[in-house]
């Protein structure tokens, strides 16, 4: 089976079982007990999950559970999962089409399925995707999203963004019309791309007074390469709940730094939170430019800094990846950020942009779980080859690498490491 195609979700009798709606229910009451984990503050411990959270966090040994429900994580990082805030899974793996895109609802689905399940197996348990409404397609992609959302329960969390065109004269009519429609369907975010609309001001207009009446987070493209466009936007969003994030903000790099530094302390006192997407641009923005939003200056006006994957191998990048890891390890090597920071931007931050609850390698927090091979953050962000994910307190998907070199007097003299089982022989 190629990369490009995921295998089905395994069951595994030492981690309590398959995926599907079927088990969600059951697997959420298995306990579960993880051992030999490694915690970023250099800590071996045990860990017990239990209905969706963890039920507790022990020195190693002290946690004792029945067999069938124990995962042995000797040499992995245990960290909380990442998530995706910025996904497309309407448009996700058509860069290698042959003729034109298909956009029927069966195709969507498959799509979106698809690279959330690719995703998943990064590591990225919650996955917020920007589906586009209107034009020819209608909202036959939104459909086909949520009912990937359904099939998708119990494995990963799906979120559908509602993007349409143009929300202003009489050709936004119909994206206004389309966008309500969209909301009752079941988007829970209200998106677009002002920037793409003759009238910017009247799209947000139109989106944010959507968004108050539903009680909906608003979730923005844009390039961020107009202060003024972004200063009205910030005097706009300000005290809106349950909130207004955009992105990805490239614009912003080729600003004045004076001008960009004033733009990010606006966004900052607004509340308005940015994703950017250190893998690239996304073809929501035609792109416009490739460099990645100032993240240390906006983090320094205290602008919360989530980090996405963007394009997962379509027309805004054909190698795209979708892996939170990657992202963060590009804020790392690229961004100026500490290896800690990048990979907040993908966990923590992400999860808050989400709307979802904080997640900490603590008792009572959910059980939303990456457990990396290596021991420390700058390691794994290095070579996060095997990966094992937890989602909802049981293990969803794992990815396993293995390492060999071949026998030589080198090899053996310098003891090289060999990762995965040790065959006689070999």
């Amino acid at each position: 089976m190629s990369d490009s195609q995921p295998q089905q979700p395994f069951q595994s009798p030492r981690s309590g079982g398959g995926g599907g709606n079927s088990n969600a229910a059951a697997a959420e009451a298995t306990t579960l007990l993880l051992t030999g984990a490694r915690l970023t503050d250099g800590r071996t411990v045990d860990v017990r999950l239990g209905g969706g959270q963890i039920q507790a966090v022990g020195t190693a040994g002290s946690l004792p559970a029945p067999a069938l429900s124990r995962v042995d994580l000797t040499g992995y990082l245990l960290l909380p999962a990442p998530a995706e805030p910025h996904a497309h899974g309407d448009t996700a793996l058509t860069a290698d089409a042959d003729g034109p895109v298909s956009y029927t609802p069966d195709e969507v689905q498959r799509r979106a399925t698809e690279a959330a399940l690719l995703q998943l197996g990064h590591g990225a348990t919650a996955v917020r995707s920007h589906v586009r409404i209107g034009d020819v397609h209608g909202l036959g992609p939104m459909e086909a999203v949520l009912q990937a959302r359904r099939s998708l329960r119990g494995l990963a969390d799906l979120t559908a963004v509602a993007v349409p065109r143009l929300l202003t004269g009489v050709a936004g009519a119909d994206g206004l019309a389309m966008l309500r429609d969209a909301v009752k369907m079941g988007a829970s975010v209200i998106g677009g791309c002002p920037d793409l609309d003759p009238d910017p001001t009247g799209f947000l207009e139109a989106v944010l007074e959507l968004a108050a009446e539903h009680g909906c987070p608003v979730d923005l493209h844009t390039d961020g390469d107009d202060p003024g466009r972004l200063a009205r936007l910030a005097a706009m969003a300000g005290g809106l709940r349950p909130g207004v994030t955009i992105g990805p903000c490239g614009g912003l790099a080729r600003l004045p730094l004076d001008a960009a530094a004033r733009a990010a302390d606006q966004l900052a006192a607004a509340g308005v939170r940015v994703t950017c997407l250190p893998q690239g641009d996304c073809a929501a923005l035609e792109r416009r430019g490739l460099r990645t939003a100032p993240v240390r200056l906006l983090r320094a006006a205290g602008v919360r800094v989530a980090a996405g994957s963007g394009a997962l191998r379509d027309a805004g990048n054909p190698v795209g990846r979708g892996d939170p890891l990657e992202a963060a390890y590009l804020l790392a090597s690229q961004g100026g950020l500490r290896a800690a920071e990048a990979y907040e931007s993908v966990s923590g931050c992400a999860r808050e942009a989400m709307g979802l609850p904080e997640v900490r390698v603590e008792a009572g927090f959910p059980a939303e779980l990456l457990a990396v091979r290596g021991d420390r953050i700058a390691g794994v962000l290095s070579l996060a080859y095997s990966r094992i994910v937890i989602h909802r307190g049981r293990v969803v998907a794992r990815t396993s690498a293995v390492r060999e070199y071949c026998d030589s007097a080198v090899a053996v003299a310098l003891d090289l490491p060999r990762q995965g089982r040790t065959e006689s022989g070999t």
